[in-house]
C-alpha cells in the first residue's frame, strides 16, 4: 500500500511477532518510521478486540501496522528488525506468551513485499537450526487495538516485554552503517 503525505511516498508494512507492545516499541525506534498502531490482523473475526483475540476463537495475530518513508528506510530493513526481535521458530509463542495470536506472521502489502519478505526468510533459514515457521500472507483487513495498548510501554516503561531493546539498538545502530 503506497500513501501520499505531504507530497512524500510513504508505504505500509505489517508484522507479527509476539505481544505487539514490544514488536511496537522496536519498530518506533527506526529512523523512517512515521506511525506505528497496534492491533489484529489475518483472523476471520470482524471487529475483534482483546478479549476475543486472546480467546483464540477468531483466528487474528497481535500484530503492527508501520507507516514509513522508503525514502529514509527500506522494507529490507524492517524485515532485518523484524527478524531479530522474536525467535522464528517458535510456533504461536514469544517469551511467556502463548497462543496462536503471537505467531510470526508478514502481512505483505504487495508482490514487492511479498518477494523481499520470502527472500529473507530463505536468507535467515541458514542461521537457524530450527525451521523457521513464520508466515508470509497478504494484508487484509487491519483491525486497531483498543486505546489503553497503543503506546503500552511508552506508557507503561515498566511493563512487560519479550523484545530485547537493547538488541533493538544495535540492529538499528549496524543498519545505518
Amino acid at each position: 500500500m503506497v500513501i501520499v503525505m505531504n507530497r512524500e511516498v510513504m508505504e505500509k508494512a505489517t508484522f507479527g511477532a509476539g505481544c505487539f507492545w514490544g514488536v511496537e516499541a522496536a519498530f518506533k525506534k527506526m529512523p523512517g518510521v512515521l506511525e506505528t498502531r497496534v492491533g489484529y490482523a489475518g483472523g476471520y473475526t470482524e471487529d475483534p478486540d482483546y478479549q476475543k483475540v486472546c480467546s483464540g476463537k477468531t483466528g487474528h495475530a497481535e500484530a503492527c501496522e508501520i507507516t514509513f518513508d522508503p525514502e529514509q528506510v527500506s522494507y529490507d530493513d524492517l524485515l532485518t528488525l523484524f527478524w531479530n526481535i522474536h525467535d522464528p521458530t517458535q510456533k504461536d509463542r514469544q517469551g511467556n506468551d502463548v497462543g496462536t495470536q503471537y505467531r510470526s506472521v508478514i502481512f505483505y502489502h504487495n508482490e514487492e513485499q511479498k518477494k523481499k519478505a520470502e527472500r529473507s526468510m530463505i536468507r535467515v533459514q541458514k542461521s537457524h537450526r530450527d525451521k523457521i515457521v513464520t508466515k508470509i500472507e497478504p494484508a487484509k483487513e487491519f483491525w486497531e487495538a483498543e486505546g489503553y495498548h497503543q503506546d503500552y510501554l511508552l506508557m507503561n516503561p515498566g511493563g512487560y516485554c519479550h523484545v530485547n531493546m537493547a538488541k533493538v539498538e544495535k540492529i538499528i545502530e549496524q543498519l545505518k552503517k
